[in-house]
């Protein structure tokens, strides 16, 4: 897997964005009030996603007395990083459309406050994309890092014909 690019969740936010721009023109008077639950569920996700990065960087990076991480866990958390920034890349664009619909209609106090809710939401979710990124960089195992502790290095390259071969 290669590391998440900054552009292509830029890119999902900016088309969620758009897209829910121009549907909310149709149908947001039929739409019920915008509640604040998601912020603290988003707030919570990455909490535990910044808490599971620092953990796991630790555990990668070895030290005395630190139970090394399986490289299964390792490879579901990078999953689970990838996952995490691309949803909350789109849940961030879809907030910033509301927003932006709401912007032009602060007369009425229902739009007030969802713009309010809309706003902390597109926060919360920035938040939970940091922290995925953060866990996704945690994942990484460092360059100068002697993997075998020199039995890496005793252990001849493979053959030009492997398909395991540079």
């Amino acid at each position: 897997m290669t590391p998440t690019k900054p552009w292509t969740l830029l890119l999902v936010g900016v088309l969620a964005a758009a897209v829910t721009w121009a549907v909310l023109t149709v149908v947001y008077a039929s739409l019920p009030p915008l509640t604040w639950t998601l912020v603290p569920a988003l707030l919570i996700a990455a909490g535990v996603e910044a808490y599971t990065g620092y953990d796991l960087r630790a555990r990668i990076q070895g030290g005395n007395g630190v139970r090394p991480a399986p490289p299964l866990f390792v490879a579901r958390m990078v999953a689970l990083a990838k996952a995490s920034s691309q949803t909350a890349a789109l849940l961030a664009g879809v907030c910033a459309g509301f927003a932006l619909y709401l912007s032009g209609q602060l007369g009425a106090p229902t739009p007030q406050a969802d713009l309010i809710d809309a706003s902390a939401s597109f926060g919360a979710s920035i938040v939970l994309l940091a922290a995925a990124l953060f866990l996704e960089y945690c994942c990484r195992i460092p360059k100068d890092r002697d993997l075998g502790r020199g039995r890496d290095r005793d252990v001849p390259p493979p053959p030009p014909s492997s398909p395991f071969h540079n």
